[in-house]
């Protein structure tokens, strides 16, 4: 197995280093899945060739998603084991892997289901992304993550579309401001659980915290 147990202290960023490839090719992943639902959703409004385009006009998103999920996840069981707040809560890999469906399922309802309206859209998906909050995790912790995750995401893409760096097809620009948040959130979640399982199944000890 690949360093189950503690070991020596050499062995600690062993597994940091492991645990970060997992989480960044984790992001790299969903980033390309969540990548093609979008492009589904537009699919009317693309010209042909559209899979082609949008690899080779944003081939930096997923190595950035990868990034970003790799300090997430790296950093959930950190803040954990600071407030003393050791997470016990449904931790077996089946309970990530229903998370992370659910994640993408979240991102398929954004992309398929048609709304009245983006305030219904929006508050459809936040009622999902709580529940997925509270069925897989309902920690603290996780939640202020999932919040800062969110409100730091949205800000970053924001900024890189007011800047023309990145762009959604214009009649989606504010559809796609309105669930952004909300889409991140889920997903500093779904990866945060990850890299608590992987810490957990990588042997990493946990503080025990004493009130």
């Amino acid at each position: 197995g690949r360093g189950a147990g503690g070991g020596p202290p050499g062995s600690w960023h062993h597994h940091l280093v492991q645990r970060s490839l997992v989480l960044f090719s984790v992001g790299v992943v969903l980033a390309l899945v969540l990548n093609l639902l979008q492009v589904q959703r537009n699919v009317t409004l693309f010209p042909e060739g559209v899979i082609a385009t949008v690899f080779s006009s944003a081939w930096w998103v997923p190595p950035c998603c990868g990034t970003a999920a790799a300090v997430v996840g790296l950093l959930y069981p950190c803040i954990d084991s600071r407030l003393g707040e050791p997470h016990k809560f449904k931790r077996e890999w089946a309970s990530v892997m229903r998370c992370v469906a659910v994640f993408v399922g979240i991102n398929h309802a954004s992309a398929k289901l048609d709304f009245a309206n983006n305030v219904q859209l929006s508050l459809t998906l936040a009622a999902l992304s709580l529940g997925l909050w509270w069925t897989f995790d309902r920690s603290r912790s996780g939640l202020g993550l999932g919040i800062t995750v969110a409100f730091l995401a949205t800000v970053i893409t924001q900024l890189l579309v007011y800047n023309g760096v990145y762009q959604y097809t214009s009649p989606d620009f504010l559809y796609i401001r309105s669930w952004l948040p909300c889409i991140f959130f889920s997903g500093g979640v779904t990866v945060g659980n990850i890299g608590r399982q992987l810490a957990m199944a990588m042997g990493v000890p946990e503080k025990p915290h004493s009130d």
